[in-house]
């Protein structure tokens, strides 16, 4: 990830359903966003309308400051800790895995009594007692390390029709990585929805973090900013859509 220049976009949604007593929660965070990264936030150039609506209905904590790179970030940010009490300082040679006495809040949320799943990058330990199945989460579709591709992550995966790990197995997957995970996440929400027990959904995307792919279709309206600012631009364009699918997904 960048190591100068980092923002870390946060989107929750919480749905207080008739079957549970305690609300639903999806929490989202994007990868390599900036602040700037938003058409509610001044881009001149990018559009965003779904994540324009939630910023417009939401509370804004405008005072969150993420560390320099990510994984301390998603130490801090799953634990409510200063990240390097979790043993999280950097994202590489070990110091990327939070300490195995660290409490997130996929345990809490679990030992509540909620349906837990995670979908999307980790980045905070890839081996037992480090992964995520290990920290709370009952559901889990990852990739490995801190990037599709990455030398932790499956050799020569790819953002389109890659491969991850699904409850500790490897498993195939068609189509881009941001709508493979929000496609497992609506799955599991699917299946537990109709429990007496609410969910927690932590949805942790990749992009729009390098290398620069995005769907055709996402990058086509900026392809007059040159290929890989319109890929950039294009994979925040596709979590917008993906994120405007959830919301409609959870009001069905």
């Amino acid at each position: 990830m960048r190591k100068l220049s980092l923002s870390v976009v946060l989107f929750a949604f919480v749905l207080s359903l008739s079957a549970a007593k305690q609300p639903n929660l999806v929490l989202v965070i994007t990868d390599d966003q900036g602040y700037g990264d938003l058409s509610c936030h001044g881009n001149p150039i990018l559009k965003t309308p779904h994540l324009d609506k939630l910023h417009s209905e939401s509370v804004r904590l405008t005072d969150y400051h993420v560390a320099p790179t990510c994984s301390p970030t998603r130490a801090a940010l799953i634990t409510g800790r200063w990240t390097n009490r979790t043993g999280v300082w950097h994202t590489i040679m070990g110091r990327s895995m939070l300490r195995h006495n660290e409490v997130t809040i996929g345990r809490i949320l679990g030992d509540g009594g909620y349906h837990t799943g995670m979908f999307g990058k980790w980045h905070l330990g890839d081996n037992y007692p480090y992964r995520p199945e290990d920290r709370g989460f009952q559901e889990v579709l990852r990739h490995g390390g801190g990037g599709v591709g990455q030398t932790p992550d499956f050799w020569d995966n790819a953002y389109f029709d890659g491969s991850y790990y699904h409850n500790g197995k490897a498993v195939p997957a068609k189509g881009f990585c941001t709508d493979v995970f929000f496609d497992y996440a609506k799955r599991f929400i699917t299946k537990v929805k109709d429990s007496d027990k609410p969910f927690f959904v932590y949805l942790c995307t990749n992009a729009p973090h390098g290398p620069m792919h995005a769907p055709e279709k996402s990058a086509k309206p900026y392809a007059n900013q040159g290929v890989n600012v319109a890929n950039f631009l294009g994979m925040i364009a596709n979590i917008d859509d993906n994120v405007g699918a959830m919301r409609a997904f959870l009001k069905k």
